[in-house]
């Protein structure tokens, strides 16, 4: 098995910020590309041990920490905010690595991976871009309507968000079943519970755009799609939205939508108790969108 090549490198924005980002491989000529878009308070890095069954399996993966979260915040002061370009300046960044990453493998396939606050960012991402990727992966996703008419803010950590999950151990129990997991999470320096104020009410303002079903139909009908969510995801409302979203992207016509929902399961799915089975079900659909 050949080594794993990690190069950091760093891409400007349009505001002029310094985005940290990562490449991965190991194999040249690669399979296909990944794109992984990760979720609020958390970082690339938490996602080493999937990325690296990924390269292994011949897959160029790339992935980057948003604006406000880990390398790319400047200070812990910063971590959680997004600054002036708000959530929509995230979504553009999204864009502009995906650029990158076909660039450097030209006629190389790419799959879009979101996770959480990253796979609303990815909702976003094809209402306009969607003809930048070959595959769209939701991890822990839902409907953003949804979770902002509920009152709550989505995910804070604390709230609606940990209320299904009380009595408990800790405020994040709702990531995952495992204590392992959340432990790591609340000792990781680079993570955090919930967005700064302007941050939190950017991200919500995309409620509106996210829910528009004829912004909806303008995502390209044969654009492979794989959800997979735990059916006790607050962030998915139990499934609930994850299965509304569902619904709206066959009425804008797409009809390759596969998904697996685990009993049980929480916010991350890669890190849950049942992971290996998780990401072996997440291979095959690459495997079968690639065609390998």
């Amino acid at each position: 098995m050949q080594p794993l090549t990690c190069k950091q490198f760093e891409m400007t924005s349009t505001d002029g910020l310094r985005i940290a980002c990562t490449r991965w491989s190991n194999r040249s000529p690669p399979r296909g590309l990944l794109q992984i878009v990760h979720g609020m308070g958390e970082h690339i890095g938490r996602y080493r041990p999937f990325i690296e069954e990924l390269v292994h399996a011949g897959l160029v993966v790339y992935g980057h920490d948003h604006r406000g979260h880990g390398r790319t915040a400047r200070s812990r002061a910063e971590l959680g905010d997004f600054g002036p370009g708000g959530f929509d300046l995230l979504v553009r960044d999204i864009v502009r690595l995906s650029l990158i990453a076909t660039r450097e493998n030209p006629s190389q396939p790419l799959i879009l991976f979101g996770q959480g606050m990253g796979s609303f960012a990815a909702q976003q991402y094809v209402l306009k871009h969607s003809h930048l990727i070959d595959g769209l992966v939701l991890s822990g996703s839902g409907i953003l309507d949804g979770l902002a008419q509920s009152g709550s803010p989505p995910p804070s950590g604390e709230g609606f968000l940990y209320a299904s999950f009380m009595p408990g151990r800790t405020p994040f129990d709702w990531l995952s079943r495992d204590p392992a997991v959340v432990d790591a999470f609340m000792r990781d320096p680079l993570c955090f519970g919930t967005l700064k104020t302007n941050a939190m009410e950017s991200f919500l303002a995309a409620a509106s755009m996210l829910a528009d079903q004829r912004r909806i139909n303008s995502v390209r009908r044969d654009l492979p799609v794989y959800f997979f969510s735990g059916s006790d995801d607050p962030v998915g409302q139990q499934l609930e939205g994850t299965k509304e979203l569902m619904h709206r992207y066959r009425r804008a016509g797409l009809r390759n939508i596969t998904h697996h929902f685990y009993s049980g399961g929480r916010h991350e799915m890669l890190n849950e108790i049942n992971a290996a089975e998780v990401r072996t079900n997440l291979l095959l659909w690459i495997s079968s969108v690639f065609r390998w």
